[in-house]
């Protein structure tokens, strides 16, 4: 019974997959300039006929349109990532060097959201109404409110001014280089983004909770004596999971390839990052690979939530 759900999810992944590769070609061949210009600046200008054309043939620009879209998709389907003229490397060995980085972020990020969330969340919806249901939104609207870059900018002034402490001072450690410098470096991004996110899962856990509490078998629960705390933990929050992972995945995907202004800010090698370079020095191959590898690990969280549902929701298996 699961296979006809997961196949469709495939099919409709393998869909969204090629109408991002599709939007990303068409939206940077509308921004003006080009690689050689990027490249070459107000040089460019001093190029004869015969220059440009070498290089455009270099870079592959002088095919048609529809040409170079299915030359480059052909690339991919073999593995083939493209090259980097900038880092002179692989958009594979890009990849491969700044996912890890953001995928470590996001998984922090999501950490600290869902630690935030979840409780004030539960909070708020305990007492609806309430003083304590007030805060518990008032947080959750200031979450929304603070842009992520004002927040990073502020932490990262006030952690160097009162501890003498500065992420961007060292360049960056992985995690299985030196640990404890990676996760000095980490915790000022993951906590800018959770606060963020947490948001949006204090309001989805309150809207949740509030619905399961009005639910016959809760009253009945209560009747027979259970208490609050296995109450809460037992019934309430077991009940109310399914928004809250799905808000949680829809976040964690989100993370993957919005995280750019705070990997700008904090000075992070993350893919956010990388895509903002090719953007700006018009590297084709290096935006449309790593926004393709975006949209896949995107459709990959997807799949992984719904089969989380399937695990804590018996409903759904036997729908």
């Amino acid at each position: 019974m699961l296979r006809h759900p997961l196949i469709g999810r495939l099919i409709s992944g393998i869909a969204t997959l090629l109408g991002v590769a599709v939007l990303v070609f068409i939206m940077l061949r509308a921004i003006p300039g080009d690689q050689i210009t990027a490249n070459l600046g107000i040089e460019a200008a001093g190029l004869t006929p015969d220059q440009r054309a070498a290089l455009e043939a270099y870079y592959g620009t002088d095919q048609p349109l529809v040409a170079q879209f299915f030359s480059w998709l052909g690339q991919v389907l073999t593995g083939n990532l493209g090259f980097s003229a900038r880092a002179q490397t692989s958009v594979a060995a890009l990849i491969a060097a700044s996912l890890p980085v953001t995928a470590e972020l996001a998984v922090l990020s999501i950490l600290i959201a869902v630690l935030i969330g979840v409780p004030i969340g539960m909070l708020a919806a305990s007492r609806p109404d309430s003083v304590r249901d007030g805060a518990g939104q008032s947080v959750a609207l200031l979450g929304l409110s603070i842009p992520a870059f004002l927040l990073a900018t502020v932490l990262l002034a006030w952690t160097s001014r009162s501890f003498g402490f500065n992420p961007n001072g060292k360049p960056y450690a992985p995690l299985w280089v030196d640990p404890v410098t990676n996760l000095q470096q980490l915790l000022l991004p993951a906590l800018t983004l959770g606060i963020g996110i947490a948001a949006p899962i204090i309001r989805t856990t309150r809207t949740a909770v509030l619905e399961v509490r009005g639910l016959d078998f809760i009253r009945t629960a209560k009747a027979k004596g259970v208490g609050p705390r296995r109450l809460q933990a037992k019934h309430i929050l077991r009940n109310a999971l399914v928004p809250i992972v799905t808000m949680t995945g829809l976040q964690f995907g989100y993370l993957l390839g919005g995280a750019v202004v705070v990997e700008r800010v904090f000075s992070l090698p993350g893919i956010g990052r990388q895509v903002l370079l090719g953007i700006e020095q018009k590297e084709y191959a290096v935006v449309q690979s790593t926004v393709l590898v975006i949209a896949l690990a995107f459709v990959l969280v997807n799949l992984l939530t719904d089969l989380t549902y399937r695990l804590i929701d018996p409903r759904v298996r036997a729908a």
